[in-house]
C-alpha cells in the first residue's frame, strides 16, 4: 500500500463540497463517544484547563480570567483563528504559543512544556469555546508567505518512503492504510483524545506521528514548519465545524 501511494501524484486540495471531518471517517460507537461530554474522555482535560483559567500565578499573581474574564465569552472563536500572527514576533503562532506567551508576558510565569497536561488543559479549555463555530483562519500580507511555506510542507516528499501529506490525505483519503481509514486531514478537533494514545495530544503531536510514519526527521516541538504547516491546515478546512475536544481512534 505504502509503495502505492509513493506512486501515485498528489492530488489538488479538496474541494469544498467533498470535504469531510475526521468524525465522518469513525465508527458509530467512537462518533457516540465525541458527541457526549459526559463520556468524551477530552472533557477530563477540559475540566482542569477550567480550573486552571481562575489560578492565580506567576510573579503577577493574575489568573487567565483576571485578563480575559469568563471564558465562554472572551475565548468564543479564539481556537478556530488559530495560527494567528503574533505582531511581537512577527510570524503566526498556535494557540498554545498564545497561552505561554500570555504566561511569560503578563502573568510572570514559566512557559508550559509542549504536550504538558497543563498546557494540553488550557488549551482544551480555550478550544472547547469554539466548537461548533467554523474554522476562519485570516490571510493577508503578513501571512501569506508563512501559508505558501506550509503548503511546500505539506505537498513536499519526505522521509525514507518519499511521501507527501497529500498523497495521503488528499489523494488517497477514504482507502484503508494498515487497517486504517485513510482521513482528510482536517485538523477540526484539537486538541483530542486519541485512543491509540489514551490520552489528549495536539496537532503538533499528530503531526510528528506523521512524520516519524513515513520515516522523516520530525521538526521539534514550536518550531515555525510546524506551525507553517498547521496554518496550511487550519485554512484548508476554514469554514468547517471546529468540534474540540474531538475523538479519533
Amino acid at each position: 500500500m505504502a509503495l502505492g501511494l509513493a506512486a501515485s501524484a498528489v492530488a489538488a486540495e479538496v474541494p469544498g463540497g467533498d470535504r469531510r471531518s475526521g468524525y465522518d471517517f469513525m465508527s458509530r460507537e467512537t462518533r457516540a463517544m465525541q458527541d457526549d461530554d459526559t463520556a468524551n474522555p477530552g472533557m477530563l482535560w477540559v475540566l482542569e484547563g477550567g480550573a486552571l483559567w481562575s489560578r492565580k500565578t506567576g510573579r503577577a499573581g493574575r489568573a487567565c480570567g483576571d485578563c480575559h474574564g469568563d471564558a465562554r465569552a472572551s475565548m468564543k472563536g479564539v481556537a478556530a483563528r488559530h495560527p494567528a500572527f503574533d505582531a511581537a514576533q512577527g510570524r503566526p503562532i498556535n494557540l498554545e504559543q498564545r497561552i505561554n506567551a500570555c504566561r511569560t508576558g503578563r502573568q510572570g510565569a514559566p512557559p508550559l512544556a509542549y504536550e504538558s497536561r497543563e498546557l494540553l488543559a488550557l488549551a482544551a479549555y480555550v478550544a472547547r469555546q469554539s466548537r461548533g463555530l467554523p474554522i476562519e483562519i485570516a490571510i493577508d500580507p503578513r501571512t501569506r508567505s508563512f501559508l505558501d511555506a506550509g503548503r511546500t510542507i505539506y505537498d513536499r516528499r519526505q522521509g525514507q518512503l518519499n511521501l507527501a501529506c497529500g498523497q495521503c490525505h488528499d489523494a488517497n483519503w477514504g482507502r484503508q492504510l494498515a487497517g486504517n481509514v485513510i482521513p482528510q486531514a482536517h485538523p477540526t478537533g484539537y486538541p483530542l483524545y486519541r485512543l491509540e494514545w489514551q490520552g489528549l495530544g495536539s496537532l503538533q503531536r499528530r503531526l510528528r506521528n506523521c512524520m516519524v510514519g513515513i520515516r522523516a526527521e520530525p521538526y521539534e516541538y514550536g518550531a515555525p514548519e510546524l506551525v507553517q504547516l498547521e496554518l496550511y491546515l487550519m485554512w484548508r478546512a476554514r469554514g468547517m465545524m471546529f468540534e474540540a475536544p474531538a475523538v479519533r481512534p
